[in-house]
């Protein structure tokens, strides 16, 4: 037993989920390579994966790396697997059927070309699910289908600063957890026009606790609704560094992801 242990410890496995030590337990007896662990932990670990896109064609927001690897942060802590990729060429119907979610990840511009428009709108009409993070709403301007699903696109927006949400749908997985006035610093979105009726608005923004709201009281930050098939959720928050070294935060991200995605949430 003594041994069990001294491979549990090389493997780290000291504190890690009942399967993590099981499989070490194996590695210790039967002497398993690493490299077989490795492939056994994973496919225990994924209960389904989820794409991160973050293209850019116009602005581009110095927090990407951050929320890669705050999304693969939390890919290891809920069990799913996480891809994150620049390149257009994954919009295919091929590429795209190993997918649950993509994750729109303050992508900015004309970001596909009509063939990948078509391979994304089908993604979604076989159910898939879309997650929009801050400049998502930001992005494909031109493209219709696009602008209903993400629900609104950006006008303007001014300076960071702090401001009080209010959370308007407290049983959304995504809003469970979070305070009935949530206050924090971020860049706060300006829309076009509000998203329409069809959307259910989950946190709103005090356009009286900041400067430079231009929408009234009803002021949309996060939302969610079913569209063409698919489920699509959109938070417009998420521009600075530190929105991904925030658990309160990322908890409402995953949510997102969890309730797109038509997954438990855990």
């Amino acid at each position: 037993m003594n041994d069990v242990v001294r491979w549990a410890r090389l493997l780290n496995c000291r504190g890690s989920s009942s399967w993590r030590v099981l499989i070490c337990v194996c590695v210790a007896l039967f002497g398993l390579p690493t490299h077989d662990l490795t492939m056994a932990a994973g496919s225990a670990d994924d209960r389904f994966a989820v794409l991160v896109f973050s293209r850019t064609a116009g602005y581009r927001h110095d927090s990407i790396p951050a929320g890669i690897a705050a999304i693969r942060g939390l890919g290891l802590q809920h069990r799913f697997a996480v891809d994150a990729t620049e390149g257009p060429e994954i919009f295919s119907d091929d590429a795209l059927a190993k997918y649950r979610a993509i994750v729109f990840l303050n992508t900015t511009g004309t970001i596909l070309n009509a063939e990948q428009h078509a391979a994304f709108e089908r993604f979604i009409r076989r159910g898939g699910g879309f997650v929009g993070i801050h400049s998502a709403s930001d992005t494909e301007y031109k493209w219709p289908w696009y602008g209903k699903l993400v629900g609104a696109y950006f006008r303007s927006h001014p300076a960071i600063q702090p401001a009080a949400l209010k959370v308007t749908e407290p049983s959304h997985p995504s809003t469970t957890h979070l305070p009935r006035t949530w206050t924090r610093t971020d860049e706060w979105y300006n829309f076009r026009n509000p998203p329409g009726a069809e959307v259910t608005l989950l946190v709103r923004i005090d356009e009286s606790s900041y400067q430079g709201g231009t929408m009234g009281a009803d002021h949309p930050m996060t939302w969610c609704h079913s569209y063409d098939g698919g489920r699509a959720w959109y938070t417009a928050l998420g521009h600075t560094i530190e929105s991904y070294s925030d658990p309160v935060f990322l908890q409402h991200v995953w949510g997102g992801i969890a309730w797109s995605a038509s997954m438990p949430f855990e």
